[in-house]
């Protein structure tokens, strides 16, 4: 199986999450979209994250109804912090599966900044979809040297030396985030829309992000 995998604090999940799955399972023809709340991030303030367990929660009612999404706390059973590497690492042992990760162009600019990056291409296949005000070239261009030389020039995407495809995406992630709703629900306003209305109840009964 073809299987998409969309990490994230999911702080809350909302609707640029689930649209770019849905766009990037269609468009390069992927069985399945896994979304894997991420633990404690390395790059994030904790102070403005929810619990583990209400993440996970929300995640999974944002997927529910959806036959080709699944959410996996893999990373929640993991102890200490959320690395890429160790995901797809575990996801890499099943040889009857073909991994591609989905990020934004503005998360591919700041691979360098990750644990073990140069590893990760030789583990999973990249699905870069461009973010508002960043996109595939610009991000590509400020990749170190040494890690662009390792890949070669293919029809519509890169080739890592180790077989792995670098996929610039026609998908465009809508101008949504996790931060503009958390300020929204501090200031006592709605955020109806801009997250699946289960989740939206559930911060409510949950009294998170300070509403």
């Amino acid at each position: 199986m073809k299987i998409g995998i969309l990490g994230g604090t999911f702080n809350p999940p909302h609707m640029g999450h689930l649209r770019l799955a849905e766009e990037a399972v269609f468009a390069h023809g992927l069985d399945r979209a896994v979304f894997i709340p991420a633990s404690v991030p390395p790059h994030k303030d904790t102070k403005e994250i929810a619990g583990s367990r209400h993440r996970l929660e929300m995640t999974r009612r944002a997927c529910r109804g959806n036959p080709c999404f699944e959410v996996s706390d893999v990373e929640l059973t993991l102890e200490g912090t959320s690395y890429t590497v160790k995901t797809l690492q575990l996801f890499a042992k099943d040889p009857d599966n073909e991994i591609f990760f989905i990020l934004g162009a503005d998360s591919l600019r700041e691979i360098p900044t990750w644990r073990d990056y140069e590893e990760l291409f030789s583990l999973s296949s990249f699905i870069v979809v461009n973010r508002p005000g960043t996109d595939f070239e610009t991000a590509w261009a400020e990749l170190p040297s040494s890690l662009r030389l390792r890949f070669r020039q293919g029809d519509g995407f890169l080739a890592h030396s180790s077989s792995h495809l670098l996929i610039p995406s026609p998908v465009k992630g809508l101008d949504i985030s996790s931060t503009r709703i958390r300020s929204l629900l501090r200031q006592g306003l709605s955020i109806r829309y801009l997250v699946p209305e289960s989740v939206r109840t559930y911060i409510l009964e949950n009294h998170l992000y300070g509403c």
